[in-house]
């Protein structure tokens, strides 16, 4: 993808990331234990809540409603946020984005900020961007600092550092965290008091903080992160500049609007009844809080993707991560293969939206179209409709012909013409002798099942017989 648009991709396509990862044994297991847990801790709270489907279904609205009117929701709540002392920019791609937050911060003379996570940052891939710039961003989400520790890249949306077990963690703390325990085993717990111990003098020291947001209020211009670990809170409220790049698709009409949402995304997330650590700040309070708060909203092919009448559910996606949990083909491959900051079911559907699907054309069949996905998700997105569509897109949107495209193309032709059709029934019996093929056209199916065998008559011929015998 362009400077413009980020978004990664810069891997090989789907296919090739995926042969690779699934030969790493290691990586397989460390993902399938970690989503199990997730799948298990989700099922058990959802059962626990008696209007969960009546919640599914109001969040899906809601959503809609702002898609439908995302022009008019903008508005509100750059008013709002105006009125309350913050100062709201627009940014049309990544590379306007990243230019904004580099000004904002060589403004401050500050040349170190910390950082919530936050997936609009990793999407335009803020933080390269800003060390090109001279500025340093630290990451203080446990999951991101692994991940900036060993100079990875993350491969889940909620715990991007899912495909690390905690001997792996204790390695890169060991060799990256400065101030690491020599005696550092591989417990959780001290792995976390490590980290803290690491971040707390960030905290203190920062003037500077860069966030997301799960949720934009545009009734009164209020932005909300929803955390596990409190370092989010840390960052919105000890710095003096508070900077949140949030994309346009987070705006939800009215506070009361919450009362849905945070009860879908802690238990779709992460099992839980609700997030431990739910902040909201809006604009400034003398005395209290950053003095100097910026909210960048990121376009970055979102408005590309209102255009597509059923590829906009994509949009209401509160990055839950719930499809990648549930997931077959995620469980086997990891999100490293899908080469983008969306992996997953919703990454499938999502990133050829935003950067074009002739630009990621593989991910809409890195799917087994199972519909679990569809059943998890909180807010009602048909991610197996929208990956059939986006099929069709890719194949229309090839400018060479391949060995596939003719093939299924003098089939479309056969079946267009009864006597053809005829024919190639006719011929079918010669089919068995290619159970084991290894034609080029057929050789990546053939290569781990058999062609299954033609019946030795076929029903034309078998219903001409019985209707003959009736007369």
């Amino acid at each position: 993808m362009s400077a413009q648009g980020v978004i990664w991709l810069d891997d090989p396509p789907f296919p090739a990331n995926a042969a690779r990862e699934v030969n790493d044994a290691q990586l397989r297991y460390n993902i399938r234990h970690a989503t199990a847990t997730i799948r298990q801790r989700r099922a058990e709270v959802v059962a626990d809540i008696p209007d969960w489907q009546q919640l599914r279904s109001a969040g899906a609205a809601i959503k809609d409603e702002v898609l439908a009117h995302l022009d008019r929701y903008l508005e509100q709540f750059e008013s709002a946020a105006t009125q309350r002392g913050a100062h709201v920019h627009w940014a049309r791609d990544a590379r306007e984005a990243n230019a904004i937050v580099a000004s904002l911060v060589a403004a401050t003379g500050h040349r170190e900020v910390v950082k919530v996570k936050s997936m609009a940052t990793e999407e335009i891939e803020l933080v390269p961007a800003l060390a090109r710039q001279g500025i340093t961003a630290y990451e203080t989400d446990l999951a991101e600092l692994i991940i900036q520790l060993a100079h990875d890249k993350p491969s889940h949306i909620v715990v991007p550092a899912i495909h690390r077990n905690r001997a792996e963690i204790r390695e890169i703390f060991l060799q990256h965290l400065p101030d690491a325990p020599a005696d550092l085993s591989d417990d959780p717990n001290e792995l976390a008091s490590a980290a803290r111990a690491h971040l707390r003098q960030m905290f203190l020291d920062s003037k500077v903080a860069i966030s997301g947001a799960n949720f934009a209020i545009a009734e009164t211009g209020g932005l909300l992160i929803a955390e596990s670990e409190g370092n989010g809170r840390m960052c919105i409220t000890l710095p003096d500049t508070l900077i949140s790049v949030v994309g346009i698709e987070k705006i939800v009409p009215t506070w009361r609007d919450l009362e849905v949402f945070l009860q879908l995304l802690g238990p779709s997330a992460t099992g839980e009844r609700m997030n431990p650590y739910s902040s909201v700040w809006t604009g400034v309070i003398p005395g209290d809080g950053p003095q100097d708060v910026h909210i960048v909203l990121l376009d970055n092919g979102r408005t590309d993707v209102l255009r597509d009448e059923l590829g906009r559910q994509a949009l209401r996606c509160i990055r839950c991560a719930a499809c990648l949990n549930v997931c077959p083909v995620y469980e086997r491959t990891g999100g490293h293969a899908y080469g983008s900051v969306y992996p997953g079911p919703i990454g499938a559907v999502l990133t050829p939206q935003l950067v074009g699907v002739e630009h990621a054309a593989k991910l809409p069949f890195a799917s087994s179209l199972c519909g679990y996905c569809y059943e998890v998700c909180p807010v009602e997105i048909d991610i197996p409709s929208i990956l059939v569509k986006l099929r069709h897109d890719a194949v229309q949107a090839e400018r060479k012909s391949s060995p596939e495209k003719a093939l299924f193309g003098a089939v479309a032709k056969v079946m267009d013409n009864s006597r053809l059709w005829s024919l190639a029934l006719k011929m079918a019996p010669l089919m068995r002798r290619l159970r084991h093929s290894t034609l080029p056209i057929l050789s990546r199916w053939t290569a781990v099942r058999d062609l299954p065998s033609p019946p030795p008559e076929s029903f034309r011929d078998w219903w001409i017989k019985q209707h003959k015998r009736t007369r």
